[in-house]
C-alpha cells in the first residue's frame, strides 16, 4: 500500500467552488483559498437558521499510547462510511498545531485512504489561522509591556503579569524566561514564558466565539495582568488591544472548507489541544455542520476524560448542543499496552489474548464515562496492520459485553468509506437512541467541587490535592466572580490520572492541582494537574527529522 502521503498528493480533488455549492452554500458564502481550500462566511448560520440540526457525534477514545490511536482516521473513515451507505455527512476537525506535526504525533490529516485533503497544506500553514492567532496573542503581550514601560497608567503588578506570549512549535526552552534585559529602552526586566498557540486563550476565545462582534467582547474581557493596588484584573480592553486582536483575526474566525478523499465536506477551525486545552474544533464550526448535513462527525481530542469531557461540559453547555451518539475508538495495540504487555510480534497468542483481557480495564472505564453524560455509545476497533482476526474480534465482543451500544471494526485505513460501513450502520441505529444527556456539573456548584467532581466521576480519584497556589487562585477567582465558569482540566492523556505512568483503569490515587489559570475572555478556568505544561517539548527523535523535499520538489516524510 502506498503512504498516506502519496494517496494525498495522487487524489483527485473536487473544486473548493463546486464542493461548496454541492452542499448548498452560496456563492457569496465561499470564499477560495486556492483551489481546494476555502473559507466559509458565519452568514450561512443566519440564512439556515430555520433548517432542522443535524445528528452530532462525538469521536472519542480510550486512554492511548504516544503514538496515537487513530481517531482521525477514524473520524474520517465513519464520515466516508456514512456515504458509503446513503447519508449526507459532514466531518468537524481541528486545525493541525505545527508542534506536534514536527513532533512525535506527526500530521492530523487522518491516514491510507480515510484523510482529509489536502492533506500537506492542512497540515503546515493551511489558511493562516493559527498564525494569526499567535500574532494577536503576542500584541497583547507588547502592548502590556509598553504600557508598564510607558507610565503604567493602569497600575500593573509586574509580577503578577498572568499573560504568556504563543509560538506554534514544540519549544521547551522557552516555558520559562527572563525579558526586558538590556536597559530600560528594552521594558523592566521580569520572568514569563511562552505557551504553545494551540494552549492560548486567544485560541479558547477563537473556538467558542459565534461571531465577530461575540469575538471582540471576550477577546476584551481577557485578563492579561492585576494591579499592585488592589490586585484587580486589567483586561485587554484596560489596555486598549482588543480592537486591534479583532482585525487580526477577521479572517481566521470563518471555518475553513476541505474535503475527505471521497468527496464529504470536512469543516476545519481551531486547534486547541485536549490535554492542555479544551481540545475542540470551533462551536461555529459544528453549528454550521449541523444545518449543511444529516450527521455531524467532531473529533474531541484524546481520551474521553480528556476531550469528550470537556466537549460535553463545555462545548455543549456554551452551544446549547445534544450529542447524539458518541464513538469510541480502541486498538488491539493500545489495549496490549494497558494490559502490560508491550506491542512485540513474538507474543504467543495466550500472552496477547490475556494483555488484551487485562487492558480491556481501560476500555470498560471508558464506556462508563460516557455512560456518565447519557449519550449511547458505539465502540470503533480501528484495525492496524498485524492484529490478527481473533485479537479484533476478541476486543469487540468485550466490549459488547461491557455494554457499549454497538461495537464494530473499522478499516477505513485500508479500504476506504467501505471499510467502515458497519460501524456507520452502527452509528446511525445509536443515533435514533433517546438520550439522556446530561453535564457532569451545574453553573453555580463551587469550583472546588466542579474539579473534585471531574476527577472523581471521570478520572475515578479517591482524592484531590490542592497545592496552595491553587487554593489561593479559587479564593481569589470566587472573589472576582468567576465562581460559575465550568473547569478545563489540564493533566496528562496518557493516564486517567495526572500520572503518565499510571496504566490501565487507576484507583485509588489522589490528583494533584498545583496551579490555576482563569480564561476570563473564553470563560473557564483551567486547572494544571501534575507535571502538566503548556508548552510541550520535541522529544529525542521528531517527526521532523524525516521531512525533506525529493529531486522533484515534493514534500517528502509528513505523515
Amino acid at each position: 500500500m502506498k503512504s498516506s502521503l502519496e494517496i494525498a498528493q495522487e487524489a483527485e480533488l473536487e473544486p473548493i467552488i463546486s464542493l461548496a455549492e454541492r452542499i448548498g452554500l452560496e456563492p457569496d458564502e465561499i470564499e477560495p483559498y486556492g483551489n481546494y481550500k476555502g473559507k466559509i462566511a458565519l452568514s450561512v448560520l443566519d440564512r439556515l437558521k430555520d433548517a432542522p440540526d443535524g445528528k452530532l457525534i462525538c469521536v472519542t477514545g480510550m486512554t492511548p499510547t504516544k503514538a496515537g490511536e487513530g481517531k482521525t482516521t477514524t473520524l474520517v473513515g465513519l464520515t466516508q462510511g456514512l456515504g458509503a451507505i446513503g447519508k449526507r455527512s459532514v466531518a468537524c476537525l481541528r486545525e493541525p498545531s505545527l508542534g506536534p506535526v514536527f513532533g512525535i504525533k506527526g500530521g492530523a490529516a487522518g491516514g491510507g485512504l480515510s484523510q482529509v485533503v489536502p492533506m500537506e497544506e492542512l497540515n503546515l500553514h493551511f489558511t493562516g489561522d493559527i498564525h494569526a492567532i499567535g500574532a494577536a496573542n503576542n500584541l497583547l503581550a507588547a502592548m502590556l509591556d509598553a504600557s508598564i514601560l510607558h507610565g503604567n497608567p493602569n497600575k500593573i503588578d509586574a509580577l503578577r503579569v498572568e499573560w504568556r506570549r504563543a509560538v506554534d512549535m514544540n519549544d521547551r526552552a522557552l516555558r520559562d524566561i527572563a525579558i526586558g534585559l538590556g536597559g530600560r529602552a528594552n521594558g523592566y526586566p521580569r520572568e514569563t514564558g511562552f505557551d504553545i498557540t494551540a494552549a492560548s486563550e486567544v485560541m479558547a476565545v477563537m473556538a467558542v466565539a459565534r461571531d465577530l462582534h461575540d469575538l471582540r467582547r471576550r477577546l476584551g474581557a481577557i485578563t492579561a495582568a492585576r494591579s499592585y493596588d488592589g490586585g484587580q484584573p486589567i483586561t485587554a480592553d484596560d489596555l486598549g488591544a482588543a480592537g486591534a486582536m479583532t482585525v487580526l483575526l477577521k479572517e481566521a474566525i470563518k471555518p475553513n472548507l476541505i474535503q475527505t478523499l471521497e468527496g464529504q465536506p470536512c469543516i476545519m477551525h481551531c486547534g486547541p489541544f485536549a490535554n492542555i486545552a479544551h481540545g475542540n474544533n470551533s462551536l461555529v464550526a459544528d453549528l454550521i455542520a449541523m444545518k449543511l448535513g444529516d450527521y455531524v462527525v467532531t473529533e474531541s481530542g484524546f481520551g474521553s476524560d480528556m476531550g469528550m469531557e470537556k466537549f460535553f461540559d463545555i462545548v455543549c453547555r456554551f452551544g446549547k448542543l445534544t450529542p447524539g451518539a458518541a464513538v469510541l475508538v480502541t486498538t488491539v495495540r493500545a489495549i496490549k499496552h494497558h494490559g502490560a504487555i508491550a506491542v512485540d510480534p513474538r507474543d504467543t497468542d495466550d500472552d496477547g489474548r490475556r494483555a488484551i483481557e487485562a487492558g480491556m480495564a481501560n476500555v470498560r472505564r471508558h464506556l462508563g464515562i460516557v455512560r456518565e453524560f447519557g449519550v449511547p455509545c458505539v465502540v470503533a476497533v480501528n484495525r492496524r496492520p498485524g492484529d490478527s482476526d481473533e485479537e479484533v474480534e476478541l476486543v469487540r465482543r468485550l466490549a459488547l459485553e461491557a455494554g457499549a451500544f454497538g461495537a464494530e471494526i473499522n478499516e477505513a485505513f485500508a479500504k476506504g468509506g467501505p471499510g467502515a460501513a458497519d460501524l456507520a450502520a452502527a452509528v446511525v441505529e445509536a443515533c435514533e437512541q433517546p438520550t439522556g444527556f446530561n453535564q457532569l456539573y451545574p453553573d453555580d456548584a463551587p469550583i472546588q467541587e466542579k474539579i473534585e467532581t471531574v476527577a472523581k466521576r471521570i478520572y475515578g480519584a479517591r482524592d484531590v490535592f490542592f497545592y496552595p497556589a491553587a487554593e489561593q487562585k479559587i479564593a481569589q477567582f470566587e472573589h472576582d466572580g468567576f465562581g460559575h465558569f465550568p473547569v478545563c482540566m489540564a493533566k496528562t492523556h496518557l493516564s486517567l490520572s495526572a500520572d503518565p505512568e499510571l496504566l490501565n483503569a487507576p484507583e485509588n490515587f489522589t490528583l494533584t492541582v498545583r496551579d490555576i489559570r482563569a480564561y476570563t475572555g473564553a470563560g473557564w478556568l483551567v486547572p494544571l494537574c501534575g507535571d502538566i505544561t503548556q508548552m510541550p517539548g520535541l522529544g529525542k527523535s521528531p517527526a521532523a527529522l524525516k521531512v525533506d523535499i525529493d529531486e522533484q520538489g515534493r514534500t517528502v516524510g509528513l505523515f
